[in-house]
């Protein structure tokens, strides 16, 4: 990877960030309205993500262009978790300050946004070996670890962090959608989604994990690529239901929102199957890959683009039109990745 491109693929995250941030404040800006409160702080909850990117584009870039030391493997994934951290603590504060639904939604999404930064910053910290895929190739199928990987104890810890950001999101939506009142069933709902992307993000965190080990197996080489599609599908259809199940207003934001958020899983199954399909074999079209993020991207914005529209003659698109902006500039930051994964590859 040439530094041109190595600078441009750590940009897009910070940039998708900012985009993010300043767009979340400029919404907090306007009225004080409920959908105004949610769709700002979503936003902004959205940059953490991108950061948490960010620090996995510098960890494998870094490897790639021979500028990786010490250092930069302990801060960058800790920043990531510090801003997945940041994002959880702020939501737990929205939802306990004011009693009030907008706070209730928006603290319990933000939360939701900070469980899938921590999962992101854990794909930072199995791609501090992310060189090792490299040689791990080089040995004999099945046969042992290459000097440097992984341990079998440390896999497992990184495993398990988006496993039980998984469990904890699900549990948290559970109990909201118990509530029975509008709402838990917008966060809830949004929160399920979420914990979808934490599911999606184990299969990616194994898929590296396993390979720098050496102990990925033909069996399970597609196995991870589906539990990702199956992620992005159940969003997708559990979107489509919520639109469609009621005449009630509020179900339209997290309706279009998990929408979005199954086009994030499919960006995030760009990344596991292209390390599937590279893994001791050649494929000719490992460079198409990277333009699946950029379909979910584009797909997400011009959703957007009509739910603004909408939102001239029914306020309650407001938050889904506002939100899938943000949630597009995720999938956008997720092209970076997966391209950088296709050049450390190949």
């Amino acid at each position: 990877m040439n530094w041109t491109m190595s600078v441009i693929f750590r940009a897009i995250p910070l940039l998708m960030g900012a985009l993010c941030l300043s767009y979340g404040l400029y919404i907090l800006a306007g009225p004080g309205d409920p959908g105004h409160f949610v769709a700002g702080h979503v936003n902004v909850g959205l940059t953490a993500i991108c950061y948490a990117l960010f620090t996995t584009a510098a960890t494998i870039i870094r490897q790639l262009i021979g500028r990786y030391g010490r250092g930069w493997s302990i801060a960058l994934p800790l920043t990531g978790y510090v801003a997945a951290a940041a994002a959880v603590v702020w939501g737990i504060i929205l939802a306990n300050r004011g009693n009030t639904p907008q706070n209730l939604t928006a603290g319990f999404v933000v939360i939701g946004v900070g469980l899938v930064a921590a999962c992101v910053s854990t794909v930072a910290a199995a791609s501090t070996k992310f060189t090792l895929i490299q040689s791990a190739q080089l040995l004999e199928p099945l046969g042992g670890p290459p000097e440097g990987a992984h341990s079998r104890a440390a896999g497992a810890v990184l495993i398990a962090v988006p496993a039980a950001a998984a469990v904890t999101g699900f549990s948290l939506a559970t109990s909201l959608l118990l509530r029975g009142d509008a709402p838990g069933f917008v966060a809830g709902h949004v929160l399920l989604g979420l914990s979808a992307i934490c599911t999606s993000l184990i299969a990616l965190v194994a898929s590296i994990v396993r390979q720098v080990r050496n102990v990925f197996s033909d069996g399970e080489r597609f196995a991870w690529a589906w539990l990702v599609a199956a992620a992005g599908t159940a969003n997708l259809l559990l979107g489509i239901f919520v639109l469609f199940s009621s005449d009630e207003s509020y179900r339209l934001a997290p309706g279009c929102v998990l929408l979005g958020l199954g086009l994030i899983c499919f960006s995030i199954l760009s990344k596991v199957l292209l390390l599937a399909l590279v893994w001791r074999r050649t494929f000719a079209l490992a460079n198409r890959i990277p333009l699946m993020p950029i379909g979910t991207a584009l797909t997400c914005l011009f959703f957007a683009a009509f739910l603004f529209e909408a939102a001239g003659t029914d306020p309650a698109f407001f938050v889904g039109a506002h939100v899938l902006v943000g949630l597009g500039a995720v999938c956008f930051t997720l092209f970076s990745i997966v391209s950088i994964l296709e050049e450390g590859t190949s």
